[in-house]
């Protein structure tokens, strides 16, 4: 039995992470803020630790007899009124992470990335842990200080600490209460408040098998090698007609084409789409227009469909 700690287990994706090392029997430490949503570890044999990633001081005390640490907290806010907090909590606070598994001679560790630091093909091909992106083309602060909090954990790796990364796809199942997008795609589509379908796609990826493939990097990864945790590629066409056959409700019939406007600031796009595509995307209209956050814009108006060939090897 070793013990690990787990930080941002109390959240969707680190929850799931939790649960299965628990099932397995090891000691789990969870790593968690005091205004954490507690309600999830609540009768796990778990011990919580409270701190804050940019408490290095509470990290210290938290990775001390651990062998494993599975970094999987982060600022997933697609907007923010001010985007250093962004940068502070996913690029300082990986920095963190890191420093303390390296003094406390942590033996492995699994850094939890996105799958939008990786590069999309224009061209229809899928996109491999090889696809980095140009770092000016990421859109939005979540993606930028992702990009730069992945690049500390490749540092600590190439400097000898055991890093591996893991880059999961877009996660559904249950657990999902904020919820993140693609849960909200699903609630939308039963709420009936999807009167459309935009000509885009994901790859949907079963949570268990996201948790199954963060305890599969900690056993089988490569040091220094990111890992692309997905699913099936699916239209969100096919993702409609998929959720109209399980549930019996009739699919959107209109069909919405990818029209993107000039950004304004860097920060927000005006898209001349109507009010359908505002019902979807769950926004305000401002004279006629749709002021949405770029980041959030670029996961819908895109096929983010992913080549997981090393998450299938790691399965065997």
């Amino acid at each position: 039995m070793e013990t690990i700690l787990v930080t941002g287990g109390t959240g969707f994706v680190g929850n799931h992470v939790v649960r299965r090392l628990c099932e397995a029997h090891h000691r789990v430490k969870v790593f968690a803020r005091k205004t954490s949503p507690m309600k999830t570890v609540q009768g796990l044999p778990v011990e919580v630790c409270i701190g804050d990633l940019l408490d290095r001081a509470s990290l210290d005390r938290a990775v001390q007899g651990c062998t494993a640490v599975f970094h999987v907290a982060a600022d997933y806010r697609l907007w923010a009124p001010d985007p250093r907090e962004l940068f502070r909590n996913n690029v300082e606070g990986t920095e963190n992470v890191m420093a303390a598994a390296k003094k406390s001679g942590v033996q492995r560790i699994v850094y939890t990335s996105t799958v939008g630091t990786m590069a999309f093909s224009k061209d229809g091909k899928l996109a491999t842990e090889e696809a980095f992106p140009v770092p000016s083309a990421l859109t939005g602060a979540y993606k930028q200080s992702k990009f730069l909090a992945e690049q500390v954990a490749f540092r600590y790796a190439s400097d000898g600490l055991p890093v591996v990364i893991v880059n999961p796809s877009a996660p559904v199942g249950e657990g999902d209460f904020k919820p993140t997008d693609t849960g909200k795609i699903i609630l939308d589509f039963l709420n009936r408040r999807l009167p459309a379908w935009i000509d885009t796609g994901l790859c949907l990826t079963d949570i268990r098998d996201v948790a199954q493939g963060h305890l599969l990097a900690w056993q089988k990864g490569r040091p220094g090698q990111r890992y692309i945790l997905g699913g099936t590629n699916m239209s969100f066409k096919d993702i409609m007609d998929t959720l109209a056959h399980l549930t019996g409700l009739a699919p959107p019939l209109i069909r919405l084409p990818q029209q993107q406007g000039p950004g304004v600031g860097g920060q927000v796009t005006s898209v001349k789409l109507g009010d359908h595509i505002a019902m979807i995307m769950d926004l305000k209209l401002k004279t006629g227009k749709i002021t949405v956050c770029h980041n959030r814009l670029s996961f819908l108006l895109a096929f983010n469909f992913l080549n997981s060939l090393e998450f299938k090897r790691l399965k065997g």
